[in-house]
């Protein structure tokens, strides 16, 4: 497990571009705050990184606007945060009982 991710790998890992990370960061800077090296280049912690999931599932998931993302982190953030990774464990297992599925299709075809 790495401690600080760059900002392609992290865009990588939750289907976001680059742009939209870094816009994010500009909107929400009391919640995405990634270190940044002499040039500038951004570091993502495991904590930044649990933090744009959470907005992408607001913005994405939950079709709220950036004010609407803002209201729900000051009102309830705890309560969002564990919601969201509930969301993201299930969406998760999803994929992998599908991915089972069509693997246990592709041995039955084969029989």
């Amino acid at each position: 497990m790495k401690i600080f991710y760059s900002i392609k790998e992290v865009a990588k890992e939750v289907g976001e571009p680059e742009s939209t990370l870094r816009y994010w960061e500009d909107e929400f800077p009391e919640v995405i705050t990634p270190n940044r090296n002499e040039r500038g280049v951004r570091f993502y912690k495991e904590s930044d990184i649990e933090n744009v999931r959470m907005i992408r599932y607001l913005v994405r998931d939950c079709s709220l606007t950036l004010d609407g993302v803002r209201k729900k982190l000051k009102n309830n953030k705890d309560s969002t945060i564990k919601h969201a990774k509930v969301v993201l464990r299930l969406k998760n297992i999803r994929a992998e009982l599908k991915s089972l599925s069509d693997a246990m299709g592709e041995v039955e075809k084969m029989t």
